[in-house]
């Protein structure tokens, strides 16, 4: 199950270096992550500071 970045999302921009396969990525108003991509390692969700990143 692929993690999906909330709407929680405040775009600080600190998931997106943590993710190892690069598949989070700047949105239009959120970051979004490419489900194909995700291993779903959890990464992204313990350095979010407002929990945006979840299993989907």
């Amino acid at each position: 199950m692929a993690y999906k970045i909330t709407d929680a999302c405040i775009a600080c921009g600190s998931c997106e270096p943590e993710c190892p396969v690069e598949a989070i990525s700047a949105g239009d108003d959120k970051y979004v992550i490419d489900p194909e991509k995700c291993i779903e390692c959890g990464a992204c969700a313990n350095v979010c500071p407002v929990d945006a990143p979840q299993p989907e």
